[in-house]
């Protein structure tokens, strides 16, 4: 190619002017090269490329060759034809040649990096794309590999244009730590707390978790190197850091959601008043109506009404098909209060879907309200304005 350029110019210039003019006309020419050699990788290998990904059945490397990822490396090859041609145009003693030298390589520096963080991005959708994978927080850990290869990047970016080694620049870097570490402190604590989170697999991308402190109450959408986002129900969203994850504690539902079972721990309130004995009237009324078995009286004249009522309770919630009963449930008393005495239903049920559980909560307690009265017993309530009102004569 040398050659040609220089019996080019001597055909129609003087040798002294075609000493002069070789540098110039050589530097366009590669320059021209390389814009072709990029059209060439841009336009036929990524034309190329994309009938080889269609044509396979995979859908991986349509995923990780796609149209960004070709041209990263379009942007690539242009620079390594331009480092190989600079040698023999320059020679290797002039000044030009030795700040080409340094742009170039240091042009290859930032698209092998650019080119690799595509890839990665490339990787990590694909990733995302799949059910399979998609529930793993894997967002944070490609953001370090990309971090630290942009970090890589930059230490033999800086070696090549100044002549340093990399282990100086990096004993150098190590100096100036402290500054480092507090001007990059949200994105160190960010990094560890990132790994932590995923190699103890405590949280990720579509749990329900309960940050009280950050008032967040959602599923998460996003977890990365810096941010937790969590969409709460009411569709707004809290960012949380990571750190704040791990030095303060949350509540992940995810679990409970995997186990086939949501607990419910409600109680009502009886009035003490409405609590006695039953009378052989009562217990017949209750044992034709199917609310009590021969199994509950074990002694009529010293039967309590409330007792009578536990042990339904508990028959009732054994026998509900929405009540898992695999898991514990019973139906117990708790400390009296001024208002009245709570009887505890505590049980789980077999689906923990938001809205069906709570409609399957909201029966069983309608039926529990309605049953009350039949044993005789009066649920608390506060008294309204209305219980206090004096009727006119």
């Amino acid at each position: 190619m040398y050659e040609i350029i220089h019996d080019f110019l001597s055909s129609f210039l003087s040798e002294n002017m075609v000493q002069k003019a070789f540098a110039p006309v050589t530097l366009v020419t590669i320059a021209v090269l390389a814009y072709l050699a990029y059209l060439f990788c841009h336009s036929i290998v990524a034309m190329v490329v994309k009938i080889v990904t269609k044509r396979t059945t995979s859908t991986w490397d349509d995923d990780l060759l796609n149209s960004r990822f070709l041209k990263a490396f379009s942007q690539l090859a242009p620079a390594l034809l331009v480092a190989a041609l600079l040698p023999n145009a320059f020679g290797e003693e002039g000044k030009l040649y030795i700040w080409l030298t340094k742009l170039t390589d240091f042009y290859i520096v930032w698209a092998f990096v650019h080119l690799s963080n595509r890839f990665l991005q490339n990787l990590y959708n694909a990733f995302d794309k799949r059910k399979k994978y998609k529930i793993h927080t894997l967002r944070g850990v490609f953001q370090i590999l990309k971090l630290l290869l942009i970090c890589i990047g930059i230490i033999i970016g800086i070696s090549i244009l100044f002549d340093k080694s990399p282990f100086a620049i990096l004993t150098a870097v190590g100096a100036s730590a402290a500054v480092l570490m507090l001007v990059f402190k949200d994105t160190i604590l960010g990094l560890v707390a990132g790994v932590q989170l995923t190699a103890n697999d405590m949280l990720k991308k579509g749990d329900w978790i309960v940050v009280s402190k950050s008032g967040a109450n959602g599923e998460v959408i996003d977890v990365s190197l810096t941010t937790v986002k969590i969409r709460n129900w009411d569709n707004s969203v809290t960012t949380v850091p990571p750190y704040t994850l791990i030095s303060e504690s949350f509540q992940n539902f995810k679990p409970m959601q995997q186990s086939g079972g949501r607990r419910v721990m409600r109680s009502i309130y009886i009035d003490l008043n409405s609590i006695k004995f039953c009378t052989l009237s009562q217990l017949s009324g209750l044992k034709e109506k199917g609310f009590i078995v021969d199994e509950d009286i074990e002694d009529a004249r010293h039967t309590v009404n409330i007792e009578l009522l536990r042990k339904y309770l508990e028959r009732y919630l054994k026998t509900n098909p929405n009540v898992e009963t695999k898991m514990t449930h019973m139906v117990r008393q708790l400390q009296p209060t001024p208002q009245g005495l709570p009887l505890e239903l505590y049980f789980f049920t077999n689906n923990t879907e938001w809205v069906t559980y709570e409609h399957i909560q909201s029966a069983i307690f309608n039926h529990v309200y309605a049953v009350v009265s039949e044993f005789g017993l009066a649920m608390y309530q506060a008294p309204s304005g209305n219980d206090f009102k004096v009727e006119s004569i």
